[in-house]
């Protein structure tokens, strides 16, 4: 296989895990500020939760459009585009999850204190906008793996 063939077992399992994180992030229950302020555990699980949605959004979306499009993202908000670019999900969906990008990123490197209340607001968000991501992009897997049967 060529670095340039999609590797539909890669888009599952990455699919699976989001599908996972989901479940997690609906059985953390309802967030606040107030939960997330007094709460430590449920603060770092939903911060790693939301952290590793976009990341493996970020994972699929560079491999389909590198491999289904013509050029690789060059950042992870355009790996979104890129996505949308190759028709694995919309064009309003990718505009919606790619500011998703500059919360994980304050996340992961802590480059400022976390906003509480921006990650509270970004649970319900991420919840709605990763589960219409993954299911737009089974579908198109699902499309695209019929068409080549």
């Amino acid at each position: 296989m060529s670095p340039r063939d999609l590797s539909p077992d890669v888009v599952q399992a990455r699919l699976l895990l989001m599908r996972e994180l989901l479940q997690d992030l609906e059985s953390l229950g309802a967030i606040d500020l107030a939960r997330l302020e007094q709460d430590r555990l449920a603060r770092r699980a939903l911060e790693r939760i939301l952290t590793q949605l976009v990341d493996l959004a970020i994972d699929v979306n560079s491999h389909v459009a590198t491999t289904e499009g013509s050029a690789t993202p060059t950042s992870y908000r355009a790996s979104f585009e890129a996505a949308a670019q190759v028709g694995l999900i919309t064009g309003d969906l990718a505009r919606s999850l790619s500011p998703s990008v500059g919360l994980r990123n304050v996340l992961v490197h802590e480059y400022v204190q976390s906003d509480l209340a921006a990650v509270a607001d970004a649970a319900p968000l991420a919840l709605e906008g990763y589960t219409a991501y993954v299911r737009q992009a089974a579908e198109w897997l699902s499309r695209r793996q019929a068409g080549r049967a």
